[in-house]
């Protein structure tokens, strides 16, 4: 088993270039979209199946009223408990040597099922072909030493790509250096196994996940299916406990 891979963003470098986002077209071979308005210099809104990496433009204001941008180039996160992977009938999604999390396309059935487990919303399907697509890590490229094209566009070093051990322990010392320069709102996230067993793909944010469009807590939906499952089952148990107890304190009675 080879080691496991990750990449790691670190938002505080993003320029909003979207060097990155180009080089995984061009590399993946994915066709020109028509531009969508979202409102802000993001486009798209959302993940689609021609655009697996996404620079996301999220503007507030500080208490001052003046305008602040958080950039960010968002992707897949090829999680060690993958709701994906685990909600695939067909065994299409897999985990390949590298701990990332692929998509076989002559297996995929298009049933979707991993569109609606995935809490991060990456995973899109393609109309054309009946599949599903996401990042992949630029599979064919890590294989052979390379990684991914995204990682190696980006100018400011952004986007890091590497054995996770060793980008945790640069990601940490990244960490800990903005604090010590008064940026106390920097955090990692998904870098520890708390979340998910792990992101592969974690990132440096500075404010709360929300505002970037990360889910504070990713949970997985299926597992959450289960445990109401549970509950059902056991309150199903309680009433029918219930309606014996019953029943026999009305014979007692009589």
């Amino acid at each position: 088993m080879a080691r496991t891979v990750a990449m790691f963003t670190d938002i505080t470098l993003c320029i909003g270039c979207r060097a990155c986002q180009v080089a995984c077209k061009q590399w993946n071979q994915l066709s020109a979209e028509e531009p969508e308005w979202t409102g802000s210099y993001q486009n798209h809104e959302h993940f689609t199946d021609k655009t697996w990496r996404l620079v996301r433009f999220i503007e507030q204001k500080t208490e001052q009223g003046e305008p602040k941008w958080h950039l960010m180039s968002d992707v897949c996160k090829h999680c060690v408990q993958a709701g994906c992977l685990e909600a695939c009938p067909t065994g299409a999604i897999y985990r390949t040597e590298f701990g990332t999390v692929n998509i076989n396309q002559d297996t995929c059935n298009g049933c979707r099922y991993c569109v609606s487990a995935c809490p991060f919303g990456v995973i899109s399907f393609n109309k054309g072909t009946g599949r599903v697509n996401k990042c992949s890590f630029c599979e064919d490229r890590t294989a052979n030493g390379m990684g991914p094209a995204c990682a190696k566009a980006c100018p400011t070093q952004s986007i890091q790509f590497g054995f996770r051990d060793e980008l945790v322990a640069k990601a940490k010392k990244r960490l800990a250096d903005l604090q010590a320069q008064g940026r106390k709102k920097a955090r990692l996230y998904g870098a520890d196994d708390a979340m998910l067993g792990g992101l592969n793909a974690f990132f440096l944010i500075e404010e709360e996940p929300e505002v970037y469009g990360l889910p504070k807590e990713p949970k997985l939906p299926q597992r959450n299916v289960f445990k109401d499952a549970a509950w059902s089952v056991l309150s199903s148990a309680l009433v029918g406990l219930g309606a014996i107890v019953a029943f026999r304190q009305r014979r007692n009675g009589q």
